[in-house]
């Protein structure tokens, strides 16, 4: 029988506080998630001075949430696990040196996972049966990655962003069209009335980089629609604008999805993160992989956001490969997933 592992993960890279345990890497015994949305919506995006203040009054309880709702007490863990990269710097600060003064207290081991690993491994408890190698596409507020998954510590990443991210494109995008924070969901629901085709967009390449995103001039262009149209006193219909923007989103994303898949000859093929969420995304590149009887796989809507159920999957398997921190462990702002 299958030793049961048992990880207290840690999340707070942002603006979410949040624990869980996760029992080898693929079963929730709990999952707690304090959100700070309804806070930040009014300044139109994420304050970090607010989050991290937030996340200090949150993450005790949180954390004690997460440990009674899986009925455990702290004796009876194996591992406690935290997000330690990528992210807000103060955010991320909180939920390390409180993992790490737990790691103290109880004597047991702190694994390290970096957040953009933990999206990907919100697949793992989604579908029990996924296996690396597999190729992946990361996207949401501040990352959008091709990764070669090669196994469960190793990865390569392919394709990454040069400017905005996607998550930061259409939040940015939905701000000028006036839709409150977090704006993806807004442009996802407009854009499922809209006409893709009455504003055409430009379609960004990176030269040389054919992996490579760039979302800061598509994000530009909506804006410049959005002038033009005010200068000129037309009204813009914006669920066609919406579903314009959100089609270009889906041509570079898929476009270059399968581009990756063609090349480095991958037939599993899985999305991840909070832009993972988006209907239009998740239809079309189950589309393109039914088209090519590729594999696709994407997590539930429950866990495409910030979670530390994804945390505590991820730590799993650093907990077997040995990747363990002692108290010397810091957080960092930005780190590449490899």
């Amino acid at each position: 029988m299958e030793k049961e592992v048992k990880i207290l993960a840690i999340e707070s890279s942002c603006d979410e506080t949040a624990a869980s345990v996760v029992v080898n890497g693929r079963k929730i015994w709990s999952s707690i998630v304090a959100s700070q949305v309804e806070e930040h919506r009014k300044y139109g995006g994420v304050v970090p001075e607010i989050a991290s203040r937030r996340h200090c009054e949150n993450i005790c309880w949180v954390a004690d949430g997460a440990m009674q709702e899986a009925n455990l007490t702290f004796e009876d863990l194996d591992a406690i696990a935290v997000t330690y990269a990528p992210g807000l710097i103060g955010a991320l600060l909180v939920g390390v040196n409180y993992a790490k003064g737990l790691s103290l207290a109880t004597g047991k081991p702190l694994i390290p996972v970096h957040h953009i690993r933990g999206h990907i491994a919100a697949n793992y408890i989604a579908h029990p049966d996924l296996e690396p190698p597999f190729l992946c596409m990361v996207a949401s507020g501040g990352h959008s990655h091709i990764v070669e998954v090669l196994d469960y510590t190793h990865f390569r990443v392919i394709g990454c962003t040069r400017d905005d991210a996607a998550g930061e494109a259409f939040d940015k995008a939905a701000r000028a069209m006036g839709y409150p924070y977090p704006g993806g969901v807004f442009i996802d629901k407009a854009a499922q009335t809209g006409n893709p085709k009455t504003y055409p967009l430009p379609h960004p390449k990176v030269d040389g980089s054919p992996y490579d995103f760039s979302f800061s001039g598509l994000k530009t262009a909506v804006l410049n629609t959005l002038n033009h149209a005010a200068q000129k006193g037309e009204t813009i219909i914006k669920e066609d604008l919406c579903a314009s923007f959100q089609q270009t989103v889906c041509d570079l994303i898929a476009g270059k999805l399968m581009l990756a898949a063609e090349e480095f000859g991958y037939k599993k093929i899985v999305f991840a993160g909070g832009v993972s969420a988006n209907s239009g995304l998740r239809a079309r590149l189950t589309a393109e992989c039914q088209k090519r009887g590729y594999e696709f796989f994407v997590p539930p809507l429950s866990l495409c956001g910030d979670n530390a159920a994804m945390i505590g999957a991820q730590a799993y398997y650093e907990y077997l490969a040995g990747n363990f921190a002692g108290a010397d462990l810091n957080a960092v702002a930005s780190k590449n997933i490899e």
